[in-house]
Order: C-alpha cells, then sequence, then structure tokens
C-alpha cells in the first residue's frame, strides 16, 4: 500500500507538470499562529477588507498582481495583503488568531480555488493560446518503459488502471476529444471570469480622517490629493480641513478655513486654487468665501457673495468664471445667482432661475449650458431648467417624470445626464435620463433600493457608482448603472454604512467614500 502510494502522488506530480500550458499552478505557504511585524514599510498592509473564510483571503491576494503576502484574523475575519515581505523569518510574532501566508509560485486570478489540508492554494487557470493537438501526450499514453500489458501481473494490471484514472482525472478536459475542446474551452473561460470578479477586492477600507464630519465637501487637486473641508460633527460647524494622500492612503490636517461652514461649494479653479463658497455657520446662513492655496496649504479670504445661500451649488464655466445658483436664503429659497472672477476675486449678478429651489442638482453640459434639476421651494419640484453663459440667461427645459430632491446627477460619457434616487415624501429607487440634444427626458430603469442623499460617481468604463445614503435606514448597498444596457446591477456592499458623505473618482480609478453618517457621524474612509 505504501509503494502504491507514492506510486499515484508520482503519477500526480508528473501529471501536474505535463498537462503545460493547460495548468498553471499558485501556491501559499502558510505559518499558522504567525503575523508579521516589521519596522520595514513594507510590512504595512496595503488593502484591509473583511471577508468570511480564509479561502477568500486568499482569492482575495491572487487577484491583486502586487500582493506577496496575506493574514487572515480569525476572530474578526480581516484580512490583510501586503506587497512584499522580507527577511520574514525575523519578522514574525506569535499570534493564535492568525494565519499569515505567503505567495511562492504561480499566477494570480485563479478560476478555481482548493482549500488543502496543509493550507495551501492551488489554483487553475486556462491558456487560451492556440494549441498545437499533435504534440499534446495522448489521453493514456503509457510510461515509456512500461512492460507489454499482456506480460503483467493481474495485480500491476489492476495498479496501473487505477494510476491511468487517476491521470484521467488529471487531464484538462480539452484532451479527452477534440471535437468538444472548444465548448469546453469557453466553459472554463466563463468559470474563470465569474471566479475573477468574485476574486476581485471591492471595498476597501482606508485611513481615518482626523474629524468626524457629514455635510462636509470634497475635491480632488491638480497634484492628485483630495481636499476634504469642514462639514458638521456630532456637537458644532467645522472650518478644518485635511488632504487624503492616495499614494499612502493617509490623512493630515491642512489650514483651517476662515469661517465655519457647512453646506457649501468647493470648486477647483483654473490656476488650482479650491474657491469655496458659502454655506452655513454659526447659525447663520453666509456670504462669505475664500480661496485654498495646495502650495501653502493656507487659506486667504476672496470678495463676497452678493447674497447668502447654502444648500446652493457651484459650476464652473468655460470661461473659468463660477457660477453659484440658488439656494436657501435668510428664511426662504432663492432663485439668483452670480459670477465669481478669479481674475478679479469679485462676484456679479447674473440672470436668476424662474423658480427659487435648493437641495437640487446642477451639472455642466458638454455645450457649455449648466443643467439644474428638482429640489425644492417649500414644494418639491421636478422642474428643469438651463443656464447660458453667453447670454446669462435661464431657460426651461423638460421637467422630470418624478419630482425629487436630494437626488444625484451625473454626466455621462455620452453628454446625457443621469439623475438617481431622492426625495419627495417618499423615498425614490427611480432615475432618468437628460438629453440635451432633445430636452427630454427618459427612464433609466429602477435602482434595486430606494435612497437619497447618497452618492453617484463615474468610472473610468462609463458605469456609474451609486453609494450608500439613506432610506428610513442607513445603507451600505451600492449598485452600478450600466449606460450601454440602461440597467442596474448590485455590486458589493461597503464595510459601513452611510448617508450624507461624500465621494470622488480618484486619477487611478478607484472611488473615495468619505465621512457621514450612520446615527453617529463618521471618521472612517473607503475605497472601491
Amino acid at each position: 500500500m505504501a509503494s502504491r502510494r507514492i506510486c499515484l502522488w508520482f503519477i500526480f506530480m508528473i501529471i501536474t507538470q505535463s498537462v503545460g500550458e493547460d495548468m498553471r499552478t499558485v501556491r501559499m505557504s502558510s505559518m499558522r499562529n504567525s503575523k508579521f511585524q516589521c519596522a520595514n514599510t513594507t510590512c504595512v498592509p496595503f488593502i484591509n477588507f473583511v471577508t468570511r473564510t480564509i479561502l477568500n483571503c486568499q482569492a482575495g491576494c491572487l487577484a491583486v498582481i502586487q500582493c506577496a503576502a496575506a493574514s487572515f484574523h480569525r476572530s474578526t475575519s480581516n484580512c490583510e495583503l501586503f506587497a512584499d515581505m522580507l527577511n520574514q523569518n525575523r519578522n514574525m510574532l506569535f499570534d493564535a488568531d492568525i494565519i499569515s501566508m505567503n505567495v511562492i509560485a504561480g499566477t494570480r486570478s485563479p478560476p478555481d480555488l482548493v482549500h488543502e489540508p496543509n493550507a495551501f492554494c492551488i489554483a487553475k487557470s486556462v491558456d487560451n493560446r492556440p494549441r498545437q493537438h499533435q504534440h499534446q501526450p495522448p489521453q493514456h499514453q503509457q510510461p515509456q518503459q512500461q512492460p507489454p500489458q499482456h506480460q503483467q501481473q493481474p495485480q500491476q494490471q489492476h495498479q496501473q488502471q487505477q494510476e491511468l484514472q487517476l491521470q484521467h482525472q488529471l487531464q484538462p478536459p480539452q484532451q479527452h476529444q477534440r471535437q468538444h475542446q472548444q465548448p469546453q474551452q469557453q466553459q472554463e473561460l466563463q468559470l474563470q471570469h465569474q471566479q475573477q470578479q468574485q476574486c476581485q477586492v471591492r471595498w476597501t477600507t482606508t485611513g481615518n480622517m482626523s474629524a468626524m464630519r457629514q455635510y462636509h465637501r470634497i475635491c480632488i487637486l491638480s497634484n492628485g490629493k483630495v481636499l476634504v473641508t469642514g462639514g458638521q460633527n456630532d456637537a458644532s460647524v467645522l472650518n478644518s480641513s485635511e488632504l487624503y494622500n492616495p499614494a499612502t492612503g493617509t490623512w493630515t490636517n491642512t489650514g483651517n478655513m476662515k469661517d465655519y461652514r457647512e453646506k457649501h461649494t468647493l470648486s477647483v479653479l483654473a490656476n488650482g486654487t479650491v474657491l469655496a463658497a458659502a454655506g452655513f455657520g454659526n447659525n447663520l446662513e453666509l456670504n462669505t468665501a475664500e480661496l485654498y492655496n495646495p502650495s501653502t496649504g493656507t487659506w486667504t479670504t476672496t470678495g463676497n457673495l452678493t447674497s447668502v445661500r447654502n444648500e446652493h451649488t457651484a459650476s464652473i464655466l468655460a470661461n473659468g468664471k463660477v457660477l453659484v445658483a440658488a439656494g436657501y436664503g435668510l428664511n426662504s429659497a432663492v432663485n439668483t445667482a452670480e459670477l465669481y472672477n478669479p481674475s478679479t476675486g469679485t462676484w456679479t449678478a447674473t440672470g436668476s432661475m424662474s423658480v427659487a429651489r435648493y437641495s437640487y442638482t446642477a451639472s455642466t453640459l458638454a455645450n457649455g449650458k449648466v443643467l439644474v434639476a428638482g429640489g425644492s421651494n417649500g414644494n418639491n419640484l421636478n422642474s428643469a431648467e438651463l443656464y447660458d453663459p453667453s447670454a446669462g440667461t435661464w431657460t426651461t427645459t423638460g421637467s422630470m417624470s418624478v419630482a425629487r430632491y436630494y437626488h444625484t446627477a451625473t454626466v455621462l460619457t455620452n453628454g446625457k445626464v443621469l439623475i438617481t434616487g431622492g426625495s419627495n415624501g417618499t423615498y425614490l429607487n427611480s432615475a432618468e435620463l437628460y438629453d440635451p440634444s432633445a430636452g427630454t427626458w427618459t427612464t433609466a430603469g429602477n435602482m434595486n433600493v430606494a435612497r437619497y442623499l447618497h452618492t453617484a460617481s463615474i468610472l473610468a468604463n462609463g458605469k456609474v457608482l451609486v453609494v450608500g445614503g439613506c432610506n428610513g435606514n442607513y445603507l451600505n448597498s451600492t449598485e452600478l448603472y450600466d449606460p450601454s444596457t440602461n440597467t442596474w446591477t448590485i455590486t458589493p456592499n461597503m464595510n459601513i454604512a452611510r448617508c450624507n458623505h461624500v465621494a470622488s473618482t480618484l486619477a487611478n480609478g478607484t472611488v473615495l467614500v468619505a465621512g457621514g453618517s450612520n446615527g453617529a457621524v463618521l471618521t472612517s474612509t473607503e475605497l472601491y
């Protein structure tokens, strides 16, 4: 029996190596009850995420090309991915809660994973290069030194049959019958694609902000860093600002604004400075404005707006000026609008909207005009208007099919505008598309979850990621809109439910979500 097991193991090793381009292996060495601990920065995980099993932790590492090691925490189900592990024998500390693993060979993004007792991970991967069938070994090829079958003893024949059965099971299905090669290969490729999607790490936590924030604002600086300003914590309005560095995943404090403000606007000007305008602070609406200089990390005051306002919008025009419009004034919604001139630091009034509104959306179109839609003024609005910078006037355009406020608006790559969710006394899951060429709205299907005070971010592939929000509950659910099919699909949940947060698409294509509230105001941030 011992010799038979050795023989079968030997056959397995031969077959595993012989299938060549049809099988490639990935192995992760297991170090139980151990965790990485070292001063080298490469021992800091570049991704943390929560998953149910160590198998998913392995898959997460194999799906990320820079991952060289992983640690799985049994008690918290937290998986840490590492880019490199130097001097691992000197960097391990005992921890009964942790299993650590190193990638020691092979490829990534496997179509299936086998979790073996020794905690090694073996993956099969399909190579879809054209095969030269005549060079493949026959399915039941005998070892060259094997004696003729009629000379073998019955016991040897039985052993050979067992070995051949094992070899038959290990051979890739493409080698069974040539006429079935293409359908089987397609099935394996489909399985590989499905498993790759499952193995992808969708949401990962990143550094926490130094302050709890909701009703704050966010923008991407020209240097790729992310600026977050103001908002409120559990007790008061904030004037603090902080910067997120995507390269390190950390936040650092930067200069404080001159005024405490929430529900304000941020606009990145052509010269790289950031304009913060109006908002609410110290129990009154603001008409003040200030400029942030990324080079010095300081704020300086600039000209005051002509009117106080919060829950307004700010849109950068093609001529570099900033259009600020509507919002909530001293006691009611306003319809006035004004322009900021960066070269003079002054504001001038421009045409007023036909309808006063706040908690609406504004989108700069490809033709340079600005579309505003929805909102409230005591009544919930479905109306929409267009601002023409060349004329300085507003004209009405087609109305949405549903009145809504606290919704989102996203300009798609085809120039249309996607409106999602919001509320009108009822939480909405409906979505609509505005066509600038026709001035009309059409349905964009329904989201899987009704939500308002959520975010919507356009991705590099043209899809739109909708995140979190509220609907009587705080939501961690997310979903994707595909403009090519006009459909919605559910995507993995955030780690933390949040409403009234902010989101921005970074230069590397990931989406940063920061702060918000889920009953408590949050400092946490996540990456998609």
